[in-house]
C-alpha cells in the first residue's frame, strides 16, 4: 500500500471509513482516562474526522497527522475555520486555535514533533494498515511518544480471508503483540457489531463475524 492509494481514495470520495458523527466509543471512554484540560492529543491518519473537533471542544489540544491535502482542506472548511499554514520539517502545518494538522507522512514524525503529546487517539489508523505496516506503526509510536502517554485505541476484528482491507482485521492478540512490551493494555469494551445498522456494508461483503473493541493503553515509564 503506497501513498497514492489514499490520495486516490480521497480524490474519488471513496471514504466509507469516515463517520458523519463523533465516534461513540470516544464519547463513552475518553472521560474515564482522566486527562487534564489542555493535554495535547496525537491523532494519526486523522482524515477529516469529527472526533478532532470534539476533543478540542472538550478542552484538549489536537495534533492530527494526515497524508491527503484534500482531507485536511475539507476538515477545516467543514469546521468553518481558516487555518494558518506553514512548513515545519517534512510537513505542512495547518493551525486554527487548538487544532493542528501536519500534512505529510506519519513516519516522518519525530520525537520532538510530539514531545508534548501526552495522549493518543487511534480510531482508524492501525486498522487502515496492512500487517507489515502495523508493526512499523506500533514501533514508531513507541519510539516517539513520551513515557506515561495514554491512548484510546479502537479496532475491528473479523475473518480476514472473508474481506480484503482496509479496514483490516486486528485481533486482541495482535494488539497485545504489537504494544504489550512497552504499553499496559486494558480492553474497555468489545461489541458484536455485525448487526449494527451502520455496518450493513460488511454483511454485503460477506463477513460472518465483526467485533469492535476499544482499548486503553498506557506507555510504560
Amino acid at each position: 500500500m503506497d501513498e497514492g492509494f489514499w490520495e486516490r481514495r480521497w480524490s474519488r470520495n471513496e471514504i466509507g471509513f469516515h463517520l458523519n458523527e463523533v465516534n461513540p466509543y470516544l464519547r463513552r471512554h475518553w472521560p474515564a482516562i482522566g486527562l487534564s484540560n489542555g493535554t495535547r492529543v496525537l491523532v494519526p491518519l486523522c482524515g477529516k474526522t469529527l472526533d478532532m473537533a470534539w476533543l478540542a471542544e472538550q478542552g484538549f489540544a489536537v495534533l492530527g497527522v494526515e497524508l491527503s491535502e484534500r482531507a485536511v482542506d475539507d476538515f477545516f472548511a467543514e469546521q468553518g475555520l481558516t487555518p494558518e499554514v506553514a512548513v515545519q520539517g517534512e510537513h505542512a502545518l495547518y493551525r486554527a486555535g487548538a487544532l493542528e494538522i501536519r500534512r505529510g507522512d506519519f513516519f516522518a514524525l519525530t520525537q520532538s514533533d510530539v514531545s508534548d503529546c501526552q495522549a493518543l487517539y487511534d480510531r482508524a489508523a492501525l486498522i487502515a494498515l496492512p500487517a507489515e505496516m502495523r508493526q512499523r506503526y506500533a514501533e514508531h509510536l513507541t519510539k516517539i511518544l513520551p513515557k506515561s502517554c495514554q491512548a484510546l485505541l479502537i479496532t475491528l476484528d473479523y475473518e480476514q480471508p472473508q474481506m480484503s482491507g482496509p479496514p483490516f482485521a486486528v485481533s486482541e492478540g495482535e494488539v497485545r503483540r504489537l504494544f504489550g512490551a512497552h504499553w499496559d493494555i486494558e480492553r474497555l469494551e468489545r461489541v458484536d457489531a455485525l448487526d449494527n445498522e451502520g455496518n450493513w456494508k460488511f454483511l454485503q461483503r460477506g463477513l460472518t463475524r465483526l467485533e469492535e473493541s476499544c482499548y486503553r493503553l498506557v506507555r510504560n515509564p
